[in-house]
């Protein structure tokens, strides 16, 4: 059921999408009672997406004939949305921005499913009658974990290749954990809210559910379409784009929490898988640093004990004012204990959140990214039940915090609890860092070699090359650049810092060239004549390198200078037409000795 797979066996004319269309409807009769689906399409209303493909192939379109779900507060034309709440159910004329996109790339649509009513919820239970409390794919007496519940148990029973959910708060990673999938819970605004129905519109995020990375990067790689319609759209940046995910190379830097931060609510089983994931990340090589979590955990406070609140209440004012009886008594107690916020109590909460966004950035500024459990601890069903508010709290530990702090979140299996239920731990970073999680989680996933959701298949490999991630980019410099000379403000100013000494490989010679103020070296390749020169390596951000390159007078520029470890690195060439009638002071094999001698 991976993509992949699918794919292959299209183009291998082994199986059609009609013949795995047919076998997943019945499919879905046999898990009828983990209460996966909310609307789910007949044969008649999946043949019009089967007919569009009769002039395709899956060489043309990526995603051709790959079954999918959506979760029901995202709009699929022509079928009820309801958010897992009659009372608001209306049926939409035109299907959710990033619906139409995977319609439009092949996908078929079998249906809207279960969830937590409003998206209120990380326990999968919040679902009134018809529908009921969502099962976990692997025990039907725990719970499934939500918001997005029936999303995840579709795609881990394999009903459908992959699954849009939503994750303002953990929706998009806690059923991944429980279900043994994949969830990305991407950058906000990097997918398109146009047709979802809100929770807190600033924080929500579409998210994926897969069975491995590289299907959720084959989805994300069409979804990830800016959308002029929604407010709140982002464009990607080129570095998160599709060409930069693959199977991350080591050694990576990882943060983990303090063990006294770390809570995991009476499960010693997931305590020990826990530290038992930081130890097997040691092994493949990762350098492991504890932080103080408090920024984090004292951000995610905010989501539910402050006014975020308020954003759920507007989204469904007329609805709780008018009808207050419509909704389950645990999501009218969270959410209508929000109209009393005032404007006052927002603005100190925003306050707050704005001291918190500044530590955390600094701490992932220095680490690949940051490594928590997914969720401490599972719960039964019963047990929920008996307690909704707290426990389902606890579920929210290690996620409230991401959209308010903008982090980008991949989730990935991590093995199994004694009670045989799955544990999941997530990889998290800044925003426009998706793609380079998403490849840390390939690499673990990987590694670890579990069999994807509940299907008992082996993984199959990646077909994804190794890739490294850096927020630098290496400058070789051998003038006026060099440090303490008259130049090297432009790279400090810049956020530029020093590597390392270095020299060229014997291959260069150097020349003073004509004009300006200070003197500038002009360095020429020479294979037969040339000498070492000396040189530094200085790391500049992305970010400034442009501006750093476009400052640069003629006749110089940025090539590839090669060194004398035989390293090839961006660093300052010289156009040779501006040597013609310049001093040659390759003998010196030094800017600093030829500068020294001059003013000897």
């Amino acid at each position: 059921m991976t993509i992949r797979g699918l794919l292959s066996a299209y183009q291998q004319r082994l199986l059609t999408p009609e013949h795995v269309i047919e076998h997943l409807l019945n499919q879905c009769d046999r898990y009828a009672d983990h209460n996966i689906w909310i609307s789910r399409l007949s044969r008649e209303q999946i043949q019009p997406y089967l007919d569009k493909l009769a002039n395709h192939s899956p060489a043309t379109l990526p995603l051709y004939g790959i079954p999918f779900a959506i979760k029901d507060n995202i709009d699929l034309q022509g079928i009820p949305t309801t958010a897992a709440c009659p009372a608001f159910a209306y049926t939409p004329k035109q299907s959710a921005f990033v619906v139409q996109q995977l319609i439009d790339a092949g996908a078929i649509p079998v249906g809207k499913t279960n969830m937590d009513q409003f998206a209120t919820g990380l326990v999968g239970t919040r679902s009134p009658n018809p529908w009921g409390p969502c099962k976990n794919a692997f025990n039907k007496d725990y719970i499934s974990g939500g918001s997005s519940s029936g999303s995840a148990v579709a795609v881990a029973l394999g009903l459908v290749s992959f699954a849009l959910g939503t994750d303002t708060a953990g929706s998009g990673r806690v059923p991944a954990a429980f279900n043994n999938l994949i969830g990305v819970k991407p950058t906000r605004g990097l997918l398109s809210n146009t047709g979802v129905v809100p929770a807190c519109r600033s924080l929500d995020c579409v998210s994926i559910f897969a069975l491995t990375t590289d299907d959720a990067n084959a989805v994300l790689s069409v979804t990830a379409s800016y959308d002029a319609d929604d407010d709140y759209a982002r464009c990607n940046s080129f570095d998160n784009n599709q060409r930069h995910y693959g199977s991350a190379a080591t050694p990576l830097t990882f943060a983990v929490p303090k063990p006294g931060q770390l809570t995991f609510f009476g499960s010693a089983s997931a305590q020990q898988l826990f530290f038992d994931s930081i130890n097997k990340l040691k092994e493949m090589g990762a350098r492991i640093h504890e932080i103080d979590f408090s920024p984090f955990l004292d951000a995610a406070r905010l989501l539910y004990e402050g006014p975020w609140v308020a954003e759920r209440y507007a989204a469904i004012e007329k609805l709780i004012h008018d009808q207050p009886e419509s909704l389950l008594p645990e999501i009218r107690t969270i959410i209508g204990g929000a109209a009393g916020n005032s404007a006052v109590d927002c603005f100190k909460a925003e306050y707050q959140l704005q001291h918190y966004r500044k530590l955390a950035e600094n701490i992932l500024a220095k680490v690949d990214c940051i490594v928590t459990p997914t969720a401490g601890a599972i719960y039964t069903i019963k047990q929920v039940q008996a307690d909704p508010i707290k426990l389902n709290s606890n579920l929210g530990y290690y996620t409230n915090f991401m959209n308010l702090l903008d982090c980008a979140a991949v989730a990935a299996p991590a093995g199994f609890l004694t009670n045989g239920c799955p544990f999941g731990i997530t990889f998290f970073g800044p925003a426009m860092a998706d793609r380079k999680l998403l490849s840390i989680a390939n690499m673990w996933q990987q590694h670890l070699r579990l069999s994807p959701g509940a299907l008992g298949q082996s993984l199959p490999p990646t077909q994804a090359s190794e890739i490294a991630f850096n927020n630098s980019t290496p400058v070789v410099v051998c003038g006026a650049h060099l440090k303490g000379l008259p130049l090297n403000w432009q790279l400090t100013e810049r956020g530029a810092t020093f590597r390392e000494p270095t020299q060229t490989a014997a291959k260069y010679r150097m020349y003073v060239l004509p004009g300006g103020s200070p003197q500038r070296p002009g360095l020429i390749r020479d294979e037969l004549n040339g000498a070492a020169i000396e040189a530094e390596i200085w790391e500049v951000p992305k970010d400034q390198f442009g501006s750093f390159v476009a400052n640069i007078p003629s006749p110089l520029g940025i090539g590839k200078v090669e060194l004398k470890d035989g390293r090839w690195l961006p660093g300052f060439i010289c156009e040779a037409y501006s040597v013609n009638n310049a001093r040659e002071i390759t003998g010196f094999q030094s800017w600093r000795k030829y500068l020294e001698t001059e003013s000897a």
